[in-house]
């Protein structure tokens, strides 16, 4: 059975309950790594001017602590598998919504179900929608 690695578990300490159910609730399943929870100023500027996020500190999903997003890869990680990023999503906002919890993805901002209408993927991206 899949479990989570000390990093990804302090990641995951640094997301909002909501994320951290639905990150146990998958992980019995299907194997993933937390790579990012909360970020705080000097990372957000770095992902920003590093082109993986369009957003500058402090209106990230990721600024607030706790954390209203998580970066979220299945393991092991081959970032050129998409198909098994979007799988991993599905099962992601799945789970989420099983729990009374919307989920955005960054591979499908707009939530239409359409990939191919993105300006920007962001594949290992969830955030909480709503309050």
């Amino acid at each position: 059975m899949p479990s989570f690695s000390k990093s990804s578990r302090e990641r995951l300490a640094t997301c909002d309950e909501r994320l951290q159910r639905i990150a146990f609730a998958m992980i019995e399943w299907f194997d993933f790594t937390v790579i990012c929870g909360h970020r705080d100023q000097k990372t957000q500027d770095q992902v920003f001017r590093d082109g993986f996020s369009k957003v500058k500190w402090p209106d990230g999903e990721h600024n607030e602590m706790p954390s209203r997003a998580i970066d979220a890869v299945p393991y092991p990680i081959d970032w050129k598998d998409i198909e098994r990023m979007a799988l991993f999503a599905g099962a992601f906002i799945a789970t989420g919504r099983l729990m009374g919890i919307t989920i955005r993805w960054g591979g499908d901002w707009d939530r239409d179900t359409k990939v191919q209408d993105n300006e920007f993927d962001d594949r290992v991206h969830f955030e909480i929608v709503g309050t």
